[in-house]
């Protein structure tokens, strides 16, 4: 009963919380080579009550840089080259050599 009791009135933590202030469980900077510009373009509607007329331009960039590592992404599957997603301190070199070679 002692047992019982103490597991009852025991105060339980969540093992997760929906809050949009909560941190990721992924590193944003390492997982997502476009975290940049989505944070800027979170940040245009923050700062233009989220008129997005206003913050075209950053969404464009946001969607082009997906585009861009999702090629990357597929080229590097497609030759068999791991990791898919190339580390931060790859991605300024292999930017430049896509952009160089297109």
């Amino acid at each position: 009963m002692g047992t019982e009791n103490k597991l009852n009135n025991e105060v339980r933590k969540p093992t997760h919380t929906t809050n949009k202030f909560t941190a990721l469980k992924r590193d944003q900077n390492t997982d997502n080579p476009c975290y940049q510009e989505q944070l800027l373009s979170l940040k245009c509607l923050d700062l233009h009550q989220d008129n997005r007329n206003e913050c075209k331009i950053y969404f464009t960039n946001y969607n082009n840089c997906s585009k861009f590592w999702a090629t990357v992404w597929r080229d590097r599957k497609l030759k068999d080259i791991k990791p898919y997603l190339p580390p931060v301190e790859e991605r300024a070199k292999i930017k430049a050599d896509y952009l160089n070679f297109r």
